[in-house]
Formats: C-alpha cells, sequence, structure tokens
C-alpha cells in the first residue's frame, strides 16, 4: 500500500504540528517528478508484487493538481500490478474540493475521498507510549461545520463550505466518502457533541472516523489552553465523549471495526485494515512512515522507514539518489510482534491465530497469552477474548486499550 504525502498547506491550523508547510508558492512540477520517481525506487526496491490500496495523505493533498495525482497512480502502475478493484483514497479539504476538482481527482483514478468534517459543540470563544508503532494511518486534520470552531481550528472556509464540499463528494464518490469527525475540543461538552454528532449523522456516508484533539507542543491552541484563555475537557468528559460516539454510530447501523472507526454496508476501509493487520506499505514523499521488506537489496526483515521531513531537502535527495529515505530500522522480530499486537487490538477483529503465525511460527497465541498473566487477568475481567479466533478485546475492552496494552506488551517481552 503506497502511501504519497502531500506537504504544503495553505495555512497552518491552530492545533497541528504534523509535518506540513506553507509556501508563497510551490514548484508543483518539480515535487510531481520526485513523488514519481521515489514512488518508482521504493516500489523496485520492495519487489511487491501487487498494489491493494493507495493512499494520499498530507499536508493538503486536496491543493496538488490532478495530473499529479494520475502521474503518481502511472508509476505505481507501471511497477506493481495496481487492479482495476484497488482502493485509492484522497484526503480532501473543503476549501480545496469544488466540484471540477474532486471531478479531475476521479477521473485521475481516485475512487475514495475522505474528507474532514467536525461537528459542533464548541463554546463560543472569549495515550501510554507505544513502542515502534507509526502514526495513525489518516493524519489529515479534521476540520468543522460549526463557523465557531473552525475560527478556534484556525480554518480557512466556512461551514457552508463545508458541508457543501461533503454533498459534492457523496455525488462523485457515493459509498466512499469518509467523514473524520474530530472531539475534545476546549470548551466542548459531551452535550454539545451528541446534537452535533446527531447532525453530522444526517450528512455523512458509510465511513466514519473519530479523533479526540491532542494539545501538542509548539502549537498555537496549546498554548491558549496552558495559558487559562481556553478550558480543555476533562479527561472523564473526554471518555463519556467517545462512549457517546461509539454507543449513537452503532445504533445507527456503523460498525466498529477499529478504535478510531467505523463503517456500515461493508464500506470498510482497505488502507486502514492493511495498516492496522500490520501489512507492508510504503511511505512515498516528505515525512513519510513505511513498513516493509526491501528485498531488491536482498534483505529479509522488515524495516521501519521514514522519509526526510523538509521538501526542498527530500527533492534534492531523491534528484541525486532517487529516494529521500532519511532513516530506517531494521525491526527484530519481537518488534514486529510488538507492532502487531499493539496494532491489531485496535481492531474488532483482532490478531487471528494465521496472521499471529505467520510472524511468530515458533510461539503461538495460546502459549503467550494463554498462561496464567496479564492476558488472563483481563479475559477474566472482561476485557480481552482469546479463542478459536486469535486475540481480541471486548466491546468495553476496546475503549481502554491504552491501558490494556502495557501489561501484555510485558507478557509478550518475558516470553
Amino acid at each position: 500500500a503506497p502511501c504519497p504525502q502531500w506537504p504544503y498547506c495553505r495555512k497552518r491550523c491552530s492545533y497541528c504540528n504534523f509535518n506540513k508547510y506553507v509556501v508563497p508558492a510551490v514548484d508543483e512540477a518539480a515535487v510531481r517528478a520526485c513523488l514519481v520517481r521515489e514512488t518508482r525506487t521504493l516500489l523496485r526496491l520492495s519487489q511487491v508484487q501487487s498494489v491493494t490500496s493507495v493512499f494520499f495523505g498530507g499536508g493538503t493533498p486536496s491543493l496538488a493538481s490532478p495530473c499529479t495525482i494520475a502521474a503518481v497512480l502511472e508509476a505505481i502502475a507501471g511497477a506493481a500490478h495496481l487492479s482495476a478493484g484497488a482502493e485509492v483514497t484522497l484526503e480532501a479539504n473543503p476549501s480545496s474540493a469544488s466540484t471540477p476538482r474532486l471531478a479531475g481527482f476521479k477521473e485521475a483514478g481516485v475512487n475514495r475521498l475522505s474528507i474532514g468534517v467536525q461537528v459542533r459543540g464548541a463554546l463560543p470563544l472569549s495515550r501510554p507510549r507505544q513502542p515502534l508503532v507509526p502514526p495513525t494511518a489518516t493524519t489529515f486534520p479534521p476540520q468543522s461545520l460549526d463557523d465557531a470552531e473552525l475560527r478556534l481550528l484556525g480554518r480557512e472556509h466556512t461551514a457552508a463550505e463545508a458541508r457543501g464540499a461533503v454533498e459534492v463528494a457523496r455525488g462523485l464518490f457515493p459509498g466512499r466518502t469518509s467523514l473524520d469527525l474530530l472531539f475534545g475540543l476546549p470548551g466542548q461538552s459531551r452535550e454539545g457533541w451528541a446534537q452535533g454528532l446527531e447532525a453530522a449523522l444526517g450528512l455523512c456516508d458509510d465511513h466514519i472516523s473519530l479523533y479526540q484533539l491532542t494539545l501538542e507542543r509548539g502549537t498555537a491552541l496549546v498554548a491558549q489552553v496552558w495559558g487559562g484563555a481556553l478550558p480543555a475537557p476533562t479527561q472523564d468528559v473526554l471518555a463519556d465523549m467517545y462512549q457517546t460516539a461509539r454507543s449513537m454510530l452503532v445504533a445507527t447501523g456503523f460498525r466498529h471495526y477499529e478504535v478510531s472507526n467505523f463503517a456500515r454496508k461493508g464500506a470498510l476501509s482497505t488502507h486502514n485494515l492493511s495498516y492496522w493487520r500490520a501489512e507492508q506499505y510504503i511511505g512515498v514523499g516528505p515525512g513519510a512512515h513505511g513498513r516493509f521488506v526491501p528485498r531488491g537489496e536482498g534483505a529479509c526483515s522488515r524495516e521501519a522507514r521514514v522519509q526526510t521531513l523538509e521538501p526542498d531537502t527530500w527533492m534534492q535527495e531523491v534528484q541525486s539518489q532517487g529516494h529521500g529515505t532519511r532513516r530506517r530500522v531494521v525491526l527484530s522480530p519481537l518488534e514486529q510482534l510488538e507492532e502487531a499486537l499493539a496494532l491489531g487490538l485496535r481492531t474488532d477483529e483482532g490478531i487471528t491465530h494465521e496472521r499471529w503465525g505467520q510472524l511468530s511460527p515458533n510461539l503461538s497465541l495460546e502459549a503467550v497469552f494463554g498462561a496464567p498473566g496479564e492476558a488472563k487477568d483481563l479475559q477474566q475481567q472482561g476485557w480481552l477474548v482469546l479463542d478459536g479466533g486469535g486475540l481480541r478485546c471486548t466491546w468495553e475492552g476496546l475503549a481502554l486499550l491504552d491501558s490494556l496494552l502495557p501489561g501484555l506488551l510485558c507478557q509478550l517481552q518475558r516470553r
């Protein structure tokens, strides 16, 4: 699953610390050429034969022109088999999601859209570290359907534009338009969040992602909160917001298939699933993360890779050596199992015996987690299940995963 990144944005949101750049002008032809070259290089290096999904993230990838998206997809198809049914997702910002532009992306080969739409719920303005677990699959900042929240988040579009963008997207990508919802904004209450979510359910398609706002160092929003100018919701309120949302979504036909992801009518994201199943993915572009085996170099071990962050430096490296990989770490067998555990338990299917056996042929799930210890205790408490299907969280346990994982990782490390 190649994951090309477009690192540029028109402005920086008040809460965002992603690897993004606001510049007066972008030499798109040069960036396009480098994305194409790095795509070809890394696919050849991985010797991947078939691509099941492509995810264009950012930054704001909807600021790239459709011809750039088409060029990257052509490069992928030229280096590996890209089936006609492969999922090709693009993250979109309402301010760059006009009907002609989205139609152009569809013509270029995009068949799924992920668009951030945060719901109303903020008042008027007056997780444990997991070893070697990469960032979440969806990193595009969610947005808002409320103008007061848009000002708080530093967005450049209006609520009406956001609603219009969703309607256009659903018309072009019916059943394949995902909404990203952000909760836990300063001043937001559980009641306001529930009312806004109910309104969003009338607008949404068949896939929704929920993300809790994280107050990151160095952002404008965290300075306001820490300075006392804005109130932040308590941990209890945040937990209530999450439980309220998952209950409302399931009651309206959504399957809670991953901690942050909900789908109905079978509209699960292929890309998300491959990520949580710890399959290979190739990060392309400034700051992109990847996990794959570079078989083209004769390697047989999975590597964690990060591309150079700064776009101009990344382009120089791609032009000189074909790719801009800044950091690469060979993952030990234990580290791969740690990742598989931390990622797999985020899904409602959990970790199957078959998938675990592919990574650990000599040490079964039962051998690691069936013995007396943390996993047994969690099973007795009703948070975890180990049976013929594999290891997974219960409905109640899924909401507590961050507190369950440290003990399970310790039990794995002791084996």
